[in-house]
């Protein structure tokens, strides 16, 4: 599943999952657009992939702000020469009851979240469409799918993406451009590890493999998505969950 050649943007790249794909996408050759809003964690992850012999470019940004997403492709494309992969990664949560959630909470999710990917797409795609050919890998959520009380903004928002994975799929086939999503489960990140431990225990005893996923879990089938190996699939939402959702 060689990636030589090929240039990726992962948004939300400065640690936990999304810097897990850049790594792995960057161990097979690719050269990386790394997108954070922080840019210390930008700077770290640029670091690594250039001590992999790789190239990287921090990219710092707002994803949910329209001229700043323009501005980043702008800049990824004038360092790197093209996009062929977008990995749409970039979250947020703002955890509270529904008759608790401020309304500025339900915003900033799915402004991150679901606004976020649209823009990156959008902007993106242009290009794509020009080089007939790309690889557009959205991340979902489990919870999107089964919903958790306390995280109705979230579940929405990655919900979202997996219908407009679906749509957009539909949209760009014809020009060569793969879209699918991946809905990680329960994965030890910096994010969930700040969760209350017996939120975490009765989460984990959902899961028949008995162990949270790690970030690499998740990279691994970005890779896969992300090859030649792939080109005949999209509009697919592939979970990674260790079967917390059947």
């Amino acid at each position: 599943m060689s990636l030589e050649g090929r240039v990726a943007v992962v948004t939300g790249a400065g640690q936990g999952i999304g810097k897990a794909i850049s790594l792995e996408l960057a161990s097979a050759g690719a050269d990386i657009g790394v997108n954070d809003v922080n840019p210390d964690t930008v700077g770290r992850t640029v670091s690594i992939i250039e001590s992999m012999g790789r190239k990287a470019v921090a990219l710092q940004a707002d994803v949910s702000n329209p001229e700043a997403v323009e501005k980043m492709v702008e800049r990824a494309l004038d360092a790197l020469g093209r996009i062929d992969i977008l990995v749409n990664n970039a979250g947020i949560t703002r955890d509270n009851l529904l008759v608790r959630l401020k309304k500025e909470d339900w915003d900033s999710v799915l402004d991150v979240n679901l606004t976020g990917t649209f823009l990156c797409t959008k902007s993106v795609a242009r290009h794509m469409v020009k080089q007939r050919y790309g690889r557009i890998i959205n991340i979902s959520s489990v919870i999107g799918f089964m919903g958790n009380a306390g995280q109705t903004n979230y579940a929405a928002s990655k919900a979202g993406i997996a219908g407009f994975t679906k749509a957009v799929a539909r949209e760009l086939a014809p020009r060569g451009i793969t879209v699918n999503a991946v809905a990680p489960g329960f994965i030890d990140t910096e994010m969930t590890r700040t969760m209350p431990e017996k939120a975490r225990e009765s989460i984990s005893q959902l899961i028949p493999m008995e162990r949270p996923g790690t970030p690499e879990d998740v990279a691994h089938c970005v890779r896969f998505l992300a090859s030649e190996e792939a080109s005949y699939i999209t509009g697919q939402v592939i979970h990674v969950n260790g079967g917390m959702l059947m």
